[in-house]
C-alpha cells in the first residue's frame, strides 16, 4: 500500500502579509495543508528561535515545507504552486498580461512592503507609523496610476492573479496604518471586489488559528 504524501506545513504569522499571499494562493488552488504559528512578537520573536532558523536561515515568514523541499519568500513559493497545481492559472498566458501581473506584483513585493515591514519599523522609532504612511502613499500613487490602464475587474483584466495575491495584503497593511485611501479608488474598488472571493475569506488575517481573540472575525 503506498502512503499518501503528507501535508505541506505553513509557517506563518496571521498579520504577515507576504504569508497571506501564500495562504490565498494555497486557498485558490484547493491546496490543504498543516499551519505551524510563528509568533513575530512574542519571546522577542519567535521567527529568531534556533527551530524556525532551520526551516528559514532568513528568519521571516512564510515558509512553506512541500514535497520533499523548503522553500521561502511568497513569490517564490506561489510560483512553485503554479507550476506544480497550475489550475487555476494566477499568470496569464498572454505574455503582455503576464508581464503586467509581475509588474504590479514586484512594485508591491519589492517597492512598498518592505519599506514598512517589522524589521524596519524597529529601526525607525518613533514616527513609524509617520515613515509607513509615507512609504505605502508613495507606492499607491504609482499603484494607482498603473492600475488604471490594466485593471478590469481585478488588477490585470477579469481573473485573479498573483497581482492580487499582494494587492489584498497590502491595502490591508494600508489601513491598519491608517493611510488615507480617498486618493485611490482604483485601488479600492478591485480589494473590495477580490474580498468577496471565498479564498480570501478564508485566508484573512481574522480568521486565522493564531489571530488573538479580540482581532477574530
Amino acid at each position: 500500500m503506498i502512503s499518501a504524501a503528507p501535508k505541506p506545513i505553513l509557517y506563518s504569522y496571521f498579520r504577515s502579509s507576504c504569508s497571506w499571499r501564500v495562504r490565498i494562493a494555497l486557498a485558490l488552488k484547493g491546496i490543504s495543508y498543516d499551519l505551524v504559528p510563528v509568533n513575530l512578537l512574542k519571546d522577542g520573536g519567535q521567527q529568531f528561535s534556533a527551530e524556525f532558523k532551520a526551516v528559514n536561515p532568513m528568519q521571516q515568514v512564510p515558509a512553506l515545507k512541500i514535497d520533499g523541499i523548503t522553500l521561502s519568500q511568497s513569490l517564490a513559493i506561489i510560483h512553485y504552486l503554479e507550476d506544480t497545481h497550475p489550475n487555476p492559472r494566477l499568470l496569464p498566458q498572454d505574455p503582455k498580461k503576464r508581464a503586467q501581473v509581475r509588474m504590479i506584483a514586484d512594485h508591491i513585493v519589492s517597492g512598498i512592503q518592505p519599506l514598512q515591514n517589522l524589521n524596519v519599523l524597529k529601526q525607525i522609532g518613533e514616527k513609524k507609523t509617520e515613515w509607513a504612511q509615507n512609504c505605502i502613499a508613495s507606492g499607491f500613487q504609482a499603484l494607482e496610476q498603473i492600475l488604471q490602464q490594466t485593471a478590469g475587474r481585478y488588477c490585470v483584466g477579469d481573473e485573479v492573479s498573483m497581482a492580487d495575491l499582494c494587492l489584498v495584503p497590502q491595502v490591508s497593511n494600508a489601513e491598519r496604518f491608517k493611510v488615507d485611501m480617498g486618493p485611490y479608488p482604483t485601488i479600492m474598488r478591485i480589494n473590495k471586489a477580490l474580498l468577496e472571493l471565498e479564498a480570501f475569506k478564508v485566508s484573512h488575517p481574522s480568521r486565522q488559528p493564531d489571530t488573538p481573540a479580540e482581532l477574530r472575525a
